[in-house]
């Protein structure tokens, strides 16, 4: 049967251009994210930047220094590379140096006597502000200028004020009847003097979170335990310093990794000396790779590792009580 005019056109219609008899195509549609793949994608976006922060701020750093630890790095080697692996040499080297021992002592007493000094000072301070009275907002924010101030100011304000001749303090001692004090430059009050500083320094920080976490407990527990009877020292000892322990150990674990690290107290007020007096991990680390003309990078790195695993371990020890705890209640 011969073809009307009218078919010419679709006969003659380049392929794959539709016809009348061709239903025409179906625009494809994307597929579209479920709303569980938008929430997951949006926690992925707010969770990058901090594993970021982590891998650059604390994982990079971290290997970095137990790479240098393990190496017999030069000055040259140390910009350039190409330092000679040495496995534990010198770890063993800091092991067996005497200043290990004495920076071991001495790091164990500068931070266990900060962090008990500062935490029963803060929490008296806490307890004190914690009762509603005049002027208590702008005492609370005077106590909190030694926090503020940086570490240089505070660390030469407590060098001037402990200066054996010039000193406020020898001449407040001098008005008793005492006799001046060497506390920067005897090998007997040099330690004392820079846990002192240190401590002054940390007593804010305690009372911050302290009286935070005091005013977190109801009142209508001690208004119980005041119809029962309790007198104060009762109320402190049966309910706030209990319902205080979280509290208290997160405040004792950030107070304790933050004392291990002090280094800049230490180093303007005494360098760690007289002969070693106040050296501590932080301030022998230093020294061994900045503080000599022949710098020792590995051993400054081994102690750097002393000084992480301390850390390690009170975390994990911080985890063990918390677990125990959770589990007794």
């Amino acid at each position: 049967m011969p073809h009307t005019g009218t078919d010419l056109p679709e006969r003659l219609a380049p392929p794959g251009r539709p016809t009348r008899d061709t239903p025409p195509a179906r625009p494809t549609r994307e597929p579209r994210l479920t709303e569980s793949s938008r929430r997951q994608l949006a926690g992925w976006a707010f969770l990058l930047p901090l594993v970021a922060y982590l891998l650059l701020c604390y994982a990079y750093p971290l290997l970095t220094n137990i790479d240098l630890s393990v190496r017999d790095h030069t000055v040259r080697s140390f910009v350039y590379g190409g330092a000679p692996l040495v496995g534990l040499r010198n770890h063993v080297q800091v092991f067996t140096d005497p200043t290990f021992r004495t920076a071991l002592v001495n790091t164990v007493l500068f931070t266990a006597g900060s962090l008990v000094f500062q935490y029963a000072i803060g929490l008296a301070l806490a307890v004190f502000f914690s009762r509603n009275f005049h002027l208590s907002a702008i005492l609370r924010a005077l106590f909190l200028v030694p926090w503020l101030m940086p570490l240089i100011v505070s660390a030469s304000t407590w060098a001037w004020m402990l200066n054996s001749e010039a000193g406020v303090v020898n001449a407040a001692l001098k008005t008793f009847g005492i006799d001046k004090v060497a506390w920067l430059t005897s090998p007997d009050w040099s330690l004392v003097a820079v846990t002192v500083a240190n401590i002054w320094i940390g007593i804010p920080f305690n009372l911050v979170v302290l009286y935070s976490g005091l005013k977190n407990i109801p009142d209508h527990v001690y208004e119980a335990a005041a119809l029962d009877g309790a007198g104060e020292w009762q109320k402190f000892r049966h309910i706030t310093f209990p319902m205080l322990r979280p509290v208290s150990a997160v405040t004792l674990l950030l107070g304790l990794v933050y004392t291990l690290k002090v280094f800049d107290v230490i180093w303007i007020m005494t360098r760690g000396g007289p002969s070693g007096s106040s050296t501590t991990f932080a301030t022998w680390s230093y020294e061994l790779g900045f503080g000599n003309a022949l710098p020792r990078f590995g051993p400054s790195a081994a102690v750097g590792n002393v000084l992480i695993l301390l850390a390690v371990a009170a975390g994990l020890l911080y985890v063990r009580l918390q677990r125990h705890q959770e589990a007794a209640t």
